[in-house]
């Protein structure tokens, strides 16, 4: 069924797991994710990216995941990740995500709590959630940052804001990275005690499986799966016999093979069972 992230993010609070946030880019993706989310009766977020909303891909697309959301046995959010304008939030909110992000991360202190403000009183006046970013988690391929984001600040963005879930810089990129990273733990735990509010861990495709438990014990309840699901999907299809000429049919088993990595994640997340 179709619900907002904050009562999914509950749940993962509740049983000490996190909920696994898939972004998706066409039918292929989103099903693989839903299968693999039935099949073990887990809650899941599927997300789409900034760029998708301000296109015409999340206008085709987003009644097809909201529909799929509803009828499905299990909890789903849909959302949108890395709002990079308010247009962006707009649009999410009009095609029925049930929670937005909005990623004011670039600018200063300040001005990243005015965007945020003005986003929550937007977004919770129709019941939607919202998450945002305090330090900026930028590409694998420029390094991974070393600059955290601050406890102090953090406390002060989520009491000023009134943000749902944040995310924070604690040692990942988004991307395939050259070098595994290692993730700041102590930060994440001394973040979580601070604010009382869910955690978000963006760049979650290549990060060791300790390093995403130690996470999650930390306070991490949400974390993001961009790249793999690609690479899941593209493997696939590069193995896929090119005799195959019905599109419907060469794309079953790149399908399956993004369900395949979606219950890796669910299961290593804890999320396996959480619908139930």
């Amino acid at each position: 069924m179709l619900t907002g992230m904050k009562e999914l993010l509950n749940i993962a609070q509740a049983r000490g797991c996190a909920i696994p946030a898939f972004n998706v880019y066409n039918a292929e993706t989103a099903l693989g994710v839903i299968f693999a989310a039935e099949e073990a009766k887990a809650c899941v977020i599927l997300q789409m990216y900034s760029r998708l909303f301000t296109s015409y891909e999340a206008q085709f697309l987003s009644p097809a995941l909201v529909e799929a959301a509803q009828r499905s046995k299990v909890k789903m959010a849909f959302h949108l990740d890395h709002g990079a304008s308010d247009e962006a939030v707009v649009r999410a909110l009009r095609y029925g995500c049930t929670s937005v992000m909005r990623d004011a991360s670039e600018l200063p202190f300040e001005e990243n709590v005015e965007v945020m403000k003005r986003i929550v009183h937007m977004a919770h006046d129709v019941g939607v959630d919202v998450e945002g970013e305090l330090g900026h988690i930028g590409l694998a391929q420029e390094g991974v940052p070393t600059e955290y984001t601050r406890v102090d600040e953090a406390q002060s963005f989520v009491q000023e804001t009134g943000v749902d879930a944040l995310a924070i810089v604690v040692g990942t990129a988004h991307g395939r990275y050259k070098q595994a990273p290692v993730i700041a733990v102590d930060r994440i735990a001394q973040i979580a005690q601070a604010t009382g509010t869910a955690l978000v861990l963006h760049g979650g495709s290549g990060v060791p499986d300790d390093q995403i438990r130690s996470a999650i014990s930390a306070g991490i309840r949400k974390i993001n799966f961009g790249t793999d699901v690609c690479y899941a999907m593209l493997d696939a299809v590069r193995l896929t016999s090119p005799d195959l000429i019905a599109v419907d049919i060469f794309m079953k088993e790149p399908t399956q093979a993004v369900k395949r990595f979606a219950l890796e994640k669910i299961r290593l997340l804890g999320a396996e069972g959480s619908n139930e």
